[in-house]
């Protein structure tokens, strides 16, 4: 005799999918080995063409519906995200078998409180990139990192990285739609919910996987 089927308690139900589809995005900010932790952001460029790369998640709020990621102010992506704020972040979590994808608009901030804060807040190995000479994408003739050759390896100091302060960005991604996928052999989940500003709430409906 077949073992029964095992579902997580979430499986067929709605409100405990949201708070799962949460649980797993935060999960990003904390640990390293999470799936969350680097998902794959996209953009859309001068052309109306999508771009997609993986960042790293620095921070999440439910409460204001913002996922927190850094770059650098001069970079391609800072400039497509001037131009188009549509933004889509793409999870997917192989133990878990879950895929997330979220959309919204991003926020470019470079300057005032919240880039501050994240920039003191970023160990100085990290701030290191925003130290290279010229933007990121910028064509060479040899194989280079870009950063001055007396920072090549090094931990900057605080006072080396002050002058450097500019070239870094937060990006705030303010998601209005979160669409889960649950994988099962007995049957998949899907789900979608959108943010109702009206309402000042979630609205879910489960969907056809």
């Amino acid at each position: 005799m077949n073992d029964p089927v095992s579902f997580p308690a979430y499986y067929d139900d709605l409100a405990l999918s949201f708070e799962e589809a949460w649980s797993l995005i935060a999960a990003g900010v904390t640990n390293r080995n999470s799936p969350s932790h680097m998902p794959a952001v996209g953009t859309v460029d001068a052309l109306g063409m999508p771009q997609l790369r993986i960042m790293i998640l620095r921070d999440v709020s439910r409460d204001t519906r913002t996922l927190r990621f850094h770059t650098d102010s001069r970079s391609i992506k800072a400039e497509q995200l001037r131009q188009n704020p549509a933004t889509s972040v793409l999870i997917y979590d192989p133990a878990a078998k879950v895929q997330i994808r979220m959309s919204g608009k991003t926020h470019f901030t470079a300057t005032g409180a919240v880039a501050d804060i994240a920039w003191s807040a970023s160990t100085p190995f990290a701030r290191r990139c925003y130290m290279a000479e010229a933007a990121p994408g910028t064509p060479l003739a040899e194989p280079s990192s870009g950063l001055p050759d007396w920072i090549a390896g090094k931990q900057p100091e605080e006072d080396q990285l002050a002058d450097y302060r500019p070239n870094f960005a937060a990006l705030l991604v303010e998601i209005d739609t979160i669409e889960w996928l649950y994988l099962a052999n007995a049957g998949h989940r899907r789900a979608r919910w959108q943010w109702d500003a009206v309402q000042n709430s979630w609205a879910g409906r489960w969907l056809i996987p």
